[in-house]
């Protein structure tokens, strides 16, 4: 790790000592965050994660050597540098054998501890253990990131059916490749459709494929994707979307490992592992009449909850870090690090389109940098796109793109007072949906499943709204 968005925490029960090593670690470039004792450490390590932890021997109540062995039990792999007034040749072997980066002797040498410092930047790398063999990274050390690797490794040796669920730029997709290259299909394709890319009419082809004749335009055989994915992993992506005169045929196909192809009378067998996902609320669905239950049933073997960004703010600067250093590569620039101040707003926004978003985000502040040190106008980054979004259940404000809190207003939390009058002119809520629709049409280059993602709806809803606005 260089320093890019990692924390260096400063743990020492000398005031004094605390804030010139604060100094210190801050006239690098690098942030720093002091603590008095090692429970106040722990209280205020959750926000970020950090690059690693200068920590004194001896300190009151729980010492160094104990704090570093309460973290390795709770699985918390940080790099520890030690600082001792009076070390000993025991003392240190122990705590390098249990994993310490480096131990230094006070009055410390500015430079040795910078220097022991960069040093653990550069090691840190903090991947799970479905990356170290197989090349795969998956960038966290919260322990939501941690529950749901620990699912993927339980499962992912099996051949049932996992259903990844979550919000849109989670990284369910990236999960999928996790399980598939972790199988013991992995010698096998991976054969990927996000059934919210094809429209309607021809998801039944793309998923089982057809034969000559089948319709007007078939003018050659197709193989479908379940057929391509025959002893490998189909990844049905956005499953939710599936017309409800496909999914029967699909169940089948699960149940029976047999389809026909469109213009078939054929049957062909397809043994797959089925990966499915979702940001839908499937069992909302069952219950509207827009999934079948039997299917939903068949999908949820193993469900696996992807947890959105706000939940894992802990990961917030291993992922500034990985996205800096990924756009300053592709625009061969020098970026060394991000400020105190830009990375503190970052980690403290909700970021409603999650991981995604950010990349977004971090991609452009790379583009408009002109320094080595990031420091994004935040409030400038990027122009407003939608005031609110229209989606079922409430109003939700977007004022996130100028880095301010999102507010929900839930329908049953606003009242509005009979007497109350709406002022002349005002937009009515037909015409304000209407502007919102015709904006994310605009956003997305009228990439009507982007949109619906962008709105917060089903592909089916957006096309309802469509239809009632007369934009189709």
């Amino acid at each position: 790790m260089d320093g890019t968005c990692g924390l260096v925490y400063v743990v020492d029960d000398d005031a004094s000592v605390r804030e010139a090593l604060a100094g210190l670690v801050a006239s690098a470039g690098l942030m720093a965050q002091t603590a008095a004792s090692s429970q106040e450490f722990l209280d205020m390590m959750r926000p970020g994660v950090p690059s690693c932890v200068v920590l004194d021997v001896e300190l009151p109540g729980l010492n160094g050597i104990d704090l570093q062995q309460k973290l390795i039990r709770g699985g918390i792999q940080i790099p520890i540098i030690f600082l001792t007034g009076h070390g000993s040749i025991p003392m240190t072997v122990n705590a390098v054998k249990a994993g310490a980066a480096d131990f230094l002797t006070k009055p410390v040498d500015g430079e040795e501890l910078l220097s022991a410092i960069r040093q653990c930047m550069a090691r840190y790398e903090p991947t799970s253990r479905l990356n170290d063999e197989k090349g795969f990274e998956i960038i966290g050390t919260s322990t939501a990131v941690r529950q749901v690797l620990q699912l993927v490794e339980t499962v992912a040796q099996t051949d049932s059916t996992v259903l990844l669920l979550g919000e849109t730029g989670t990284g369910k997709e990236l999960i999928a490749r996790a399980l598939y290259i972790n199988s013991r299909r992995t010698d096998r394709n991976f054969v990927k459709l996000n059934c919210a890319a094809i429209p309607t009419g021809l998801l039944e082809s793309e998923l089982f494929g057809h034969e000559r004749g089948a319709f007007t335009g078939a003018v050659t055989p197709k193989v479908g994707r379940l057929e391509l994915a025959d002893q490998g992993t189909l990844f049905l992506d956005e499953v939710g979307d599936i017309p409800i005169e496909v999914q029967p045929k699909l169940l089948r196909a699960l149940q029976e490992r047999e389809f026909e192809r469109l213009g078939s009378t054929k049957t062909r067998k397809a043994n797959v592992r089925l990966i499915s996902a979702t940001n839908c609320d499937l069992e909302k669905m069952v219950a509207r009449g827009e999934f079948r239950s039997d299917l939903y049933y068949r999908l949820n073997v193993f469900p696996v909850r992807i947890p959105p960004l706000r939940e894992r703010r802990e990961d917030i600067p291993l992922l500034v870090r990985h996205f800096v250093q990924k756009y300053s590569r592709q625009m061969h620039k020098q970026i060394d690090s991000v400020s105190e101040t830009t990375l503190e707003r970052l980690v403290s926004w909700n970021w409603p389109g999650n991981i995604r978003e950010l990349e977004n985000f971090i991609e452009r502040a790379v583009i408009l940098s002109r320094d080595r040190v990031l420091d994004a106008p935040l409030n400038e980054l990027r122009e407003p796109f939608l005031g609110a979004i229209m989606a079922d259940g409430g109003l939700i404000a977007r004022e996130h793109l100028s880095l301010r809190p999102t507010r929900v207003f839930p329908p049953t939390e606003v009242h509005v007072a009979p007497s109350a009058a709406v002022p002349a002119g005002s937009p009515d809520l037909s015409s304000v949906e209407r502007t919102m629709i015709e904006r994310a049409l605009h956003a997305a280059r009228f990439n009507k499943s982007q949109a619906a993602k962008t709105l917060g709806l089903t592909r089916a809803q957006l096309y309802v709204r469509l239809k009632r606005h007369g934009l189709e």
